[in-house]
């Protein structure tokens, strides 16, 4: 989860030199949760009750349809390498999405100043002179910046939702349901857009590789890990992806990454740090709640 969902930013990229938004996301969840269903029955796999599976669905819908359909919208506009830095917010959805649950524990003032040391990091990063040297337009970055928040309010609410469902199916194939669901509610979408696509082998190859690696592999991973382990060690991924993320656009689009977005990824990386270590360390009746 941790190094192939950094290889997925782009992935996108690729992905979208040849298809839409609309039609990469439903060809891609429509082959890796088709994959991970077919491979459930043939293994046996206890399968969802039909409440079950209209649940885990609606799950999805909220977390990958709009959480990662933001995504792929998003690199419309903005380097795949900064749109992964945008993604390193999600722990603050994720940690504000379970205070705000019952039974879920409780946001802090400490936890709060780390998120007011991550915002810091994004308002540098958004700076007039850092746009300029990317040739990124202010408006362009501004609605990448939005939509991706947006998509990860919805993907943390999703996540937390999954997590206390208390299901017995295995994490395969709740994840298969929800990916399956994702290509399903495209394929409207994706037929009424109105662009052409250019079904090419680098096409295909982007989405292949964002249906094994991205869906297959990294998302049910990352079902399994909301179920067994505290949700703040789950997002320690978003620590890696970036980094991953950076590192591949640079390399293969030769996307710009200086000082300037080097520091703004030190004091993101830094709130994320403050909030994960002081909600492990805060008990639930210690210092002021946020209500």
């Amino acid at each position: 989860m941790c190094f192939f969902w950094g290889t997925t930013y782009l992935g996108i990229r690729v992905a979208l030199e040849s298809f839409s938004p609309a039609m990469l996301m439903c060809l891609r969840y429509s082959i890796s949760g088709g994959a991970l269903l077919i491979g459930a029955l043939v293994a046996g796999a206890r399968l969802p009750t039909i409440r079950e599976a209209r649940q885990t669905a609606f799950n999805g819908l909220l977390t990958i349809a709009v959480g990662t359909g933001c995504l792929a919208y998003s690199e419309q506009w903005i380097p795949s390498g900064m749109a992964s830095l945008f993604a390193s917010l999600q722990p603050f959805w994720l940690v504000g999405t379970e205070a705000q649950t019952p039974g879920g524990e409780r946001l802090h003032w400490p936890s709060i100043g780390g998120m007011l040391v991550g915002l810091a990091g994004v308002a540098l990063l958004m700076t007039p002179d850092a746009s300029a040297s990317r040739s990124v337009g202010t408006r362009s970055m501004l609605g990448g910046f939005f939509l991706m928040q947006f998509g990860g309010a919805l993907w943390s609410v999703g996540s937390i939702w999954q997590r206390r469902m208390g299901s017995r199916v295995h994490p395969f194939v709740s994840g298969g349901v929800q990916q399956l669901a994702t290509g399903i509610a495209f394929a409207i979408p994706a037929l009424l857009d109105g662009r052409h696509e250019v079904w090419n082998s680098k096409g295909w190859f982007a989405i292949l590789y964002l249906a094994v690696f991205g869906g297959i592999v990294g998302y049910s991973a990352f079902i399994y890990a909301m179920q067994h382990l505290p949700v703040a060690l789950v997002s320690i991924y978003t620590y890696i992806n970036p980094i991953v993320a950076v590192a591949l656009g640079w390399w293969f689009y030769r996307e710009p990454f200086g000082w300037r977005e080097t520091a703004a990824m030190v004091v993101i990386f830094a709130g994320v740090t403050i909030v994960k270590w002081t909600t492990a360390r805060c008990p639930q009746d210690a210092s002021v709640p946020i209500e």
